[in-house]
C-alpha cells in the first residue's frame, strides 16, 4: 500500500546542523574542562537522546552552573545557525518533486527558536503542512510521543505514514510509534547498524523513485 504522508526529521536529514550543535556543546563543556568527543556525542545525543550537559552534572557541578551553561550553549548554537543556508544536497529538489503528491511534516527535537533561525535561510517550510518542535510535546525522541502527536494531527493512518530519520533515537521513536522508518545515515551515524530500520538509503535523492 502506498504512503500518503512523510514525517521528516530535521537536523541531519533536511539540514546539516549537527556539526554546529556538537561545536556549541563542545565549547560550552570546555568551560568546565570537560572534553566532548565525537563518540560521546553520538552515544548521548543521537542514540540515547539525552542532554550533553549531563556530563557536567556527572562531574558534580551545581544546577545553577548547568543552567548558565545551557543558556550560553543555546546562544552559541543560535549564532552558528545564523551563518548560512544549511540545506543538505538534494533535499530541495526532492521536496519539490514530492510536494503535492504526499502530505509532509517535520517532527524535530529542535527548539523552536533554533528551528526558526535554521529555516529563515532555507526557505523549505513551504513544502510542509505542519512542523512539530521541542515545545510541542513533553517527551522527546526516542520517546514515541512526537510521532504519535504528528499522527494525531495529520489524521492519516499509521500504515500510510513514512518517517525519514538519520539517528538511532529517531528510529526508535518512529518504530515505537508503529511507523515505517527509512534511515539516511549521516556523518556521525554512518557506522551505526540501524537494526529495525525498514530501509536504509544512501541519499535523500532515492526517495522519489521509491515513493512515486
Amino acid at each position: 500500500m502506498k504512503f500518503t504522508q512523510i514525517f521528516w526529521d530535521n537536523d541531519g536529514v533536511l539540514v546539516d546542523t549537527e556539526p554546529y550543535y556538537l561545536q556549541a556543546n563542545r565549547e560550552a563543556l570546555a568551560k568546565l574542562d570537560i572534553t566532548l568527543s565525537d563518540e560521546l556525542f553520538v552515544e548521548i545525543s543521537l542514540t540515547r537522546g539525552k542532554s550533553l550537559l549531563d556530563l557536567a552534572t556527572a562531574r558534580g557541578h551545581a544546577d545553577v552552573t548547568i543552567e548558565e551553561l545551557k543558556a550560553w550553549r543555546n546562544n552559541r548554537y543560535a549564532q552558528l545557525l545564523d551563518l548560512e543556508d544549511m540545506t543538505l544536497p538534494g533535499v530541495r529538489e526532492t521536496l519539490n518533486t514530492l510536494h503535492g503528491k504526499l502530505k509532509m511534516a517535520i517532527v524535530t527535537s529542535s527548539a523552536k527558536s533554533h528551528f526558526d533561525i535554521i529555516h529563515k535561510h532555507t526557505g523549505l517550510l513551504t513544502f510542509f503542512d505542519f512542523c512539530l518542535t521541542r515545545e510541542d510535546y513533553t517527551n522527546s525522541k526516542p520517546s514515541a510521543e512526537p510521532y504519535l502527536l504528528a499522527l494525531s494531527r495529520s489524521g492519516h493512518e499509521p500504515h500510510r505514514s513514512l518517517v525519514i530519520e538519520d539517528s538511532p533515537r529517531g528510529l526508535d521513536a518512529a518504530k515505537t510509534a508503529g511507523l515505517t522508518c527509512w534511515v539516511i545515515p549521516g556523518q556521525h551515524t554512518s557506522e551505526h547498524e540501524f537494526r529495525g530500520a525498514d530501509r536504509i538509503l544512501s541519499s535523500v535523492e532515492e526517495l522519489p523513485k521509491l515513493l512515486l
